[in-house]
């Protein structure tokens, strides 16, 4: 995910939050990339689903849980290590 990709991810997953369920699980685990207009979107998209008194939970690969830890979002965005694990939190919020 980069600044190519990023305008049309931020306004499909903006949709799905604002228009979806109230709980979302993003699965990047096939993502090999992410820059920081990718982790820009992130922040948004976890704070409108806050707002929206929902979560977004993202399943991650060491990749992208790597870059996300650099720039320390790990604690701020709900970083999940699996889908089924993501479905139980979601279960359980």
């Amino acid at each position: 995910m980069d600044a190519f990709s990023e305008p049309t991810f931020r306004k499909v997953l903006t949709k799905c939050i604002e228009e979806g369920p109230k709980h979302v699980i993003l699965d990047l685990s096939k993502i090999d990339f992410v820059d920081s207009s990718g982790l820009g979107a992130l922040v948004q998209l976890a704070k409108k689903a806050q707002t929206a008194e929902g979560t977004l939970q993202i399943v991650t690969n060491p990749r992208v849980t790597q870059t996300v830890k650099l720039v320390r979002l790990e604690q701020f965005l709900a970083l999940q290590t699996s889908v089924d694990v993501a479905i139980e939190n979601v279960k359980s919020a």
